[in-house]
C-alpha cells in the first residue's frame, strides 16, 4: 500500500512539475501583458531606478523562461534587459528586424500615442539560435516603455 501511495504521489507531482514547466516555455499574449503590468506597478511603487535594477539583475518575477522585462527610454535607449545585458545603453533604433523593420521606432510610436499596444517583429529567439516571429506587448510608464515579448507559433 505504501508503495501505491508513493507511485501515485511521484506521478502527481511529475504531473504538476510538467504543467509549469510547459506554462512557462510557452507564454501566452495573457502572460506577456501580466508581467508588464507587475513590472509597471512594482515601478510606480518602487521607482523607475529600482525597476531597472530587478531587471538588469534577473529576478525571477521578472524572467519567465523565454518572456522577460525589458525597459527603454522615449528615445530608444535599452535601460535594462536581463537576457542580453550589453544591449543596455544602446540606441538600437535604427537597426531592423531580417525584413527590414524597424520596430524599435514602432514601439516608441505606440508606446507614445497610445500608451500600450502589441508591435509585431522577427527577433532571435535566444532558446534555439534562430530568428522567429515575436510579437511585444508595450507599456508606457512615465518616461520608459516596459516590454515583454512572445515568440509565435
Amino acid at each position: 500500500m505504501n508503495r501505491l501511495r508513493h507511485t501515485v504521489l511521484l506521478l502527481a507531482t511529475a504531473g504538476a512539475c510538467t504543467f509549469a514547466f510547459a506554462s512557462v516555455n510557452d507564454p501566452t499574449d495573457k502572460d506577456a501583458i501580466a508581467l508588464v503590468e507587475k513590472g509597471a506597478a512594482f515601478m510606480k511603487a518602487k521607482g523607475k531606478d529600482e525597476m531597472i535594477k530587478q531587471i538588469n539583475a534577473k529576478n525571477p518575477d521578472y524572467v519567465e523562461g523565454p518572456l522577460y522585462l525589458v525597459m527603454r527610454d522615449n528615445k530608444g535607449v535599452v535601460l535594462a534587459n536581463p537576457v542580453n545585458p550589453a544591449m543596455v545603453g544602446k540606441d538600437l533604433l535604427d537597426v531592423p528586424d531580417v525584413d527590414g523593420k524597424l520596430f524599435r521606432r514602432e514601439i516608441l510610436d505606440v508606446a507614445k500615442t497610445k500608451g500600450k499596444g502589441w508591435v509585431d517583429y522577427k527577433f532571435k529567439n535566444p532558446a534555439n539560435g534562430k530568428v522567429e516571429a515575436k510579437t511585444s506587448y508595450i507599456y508606457k510608464v512615465g518616461d520608459v516603455t516596459l516590454e515583454a515579448g512572445i515568440y509565435k507559433k
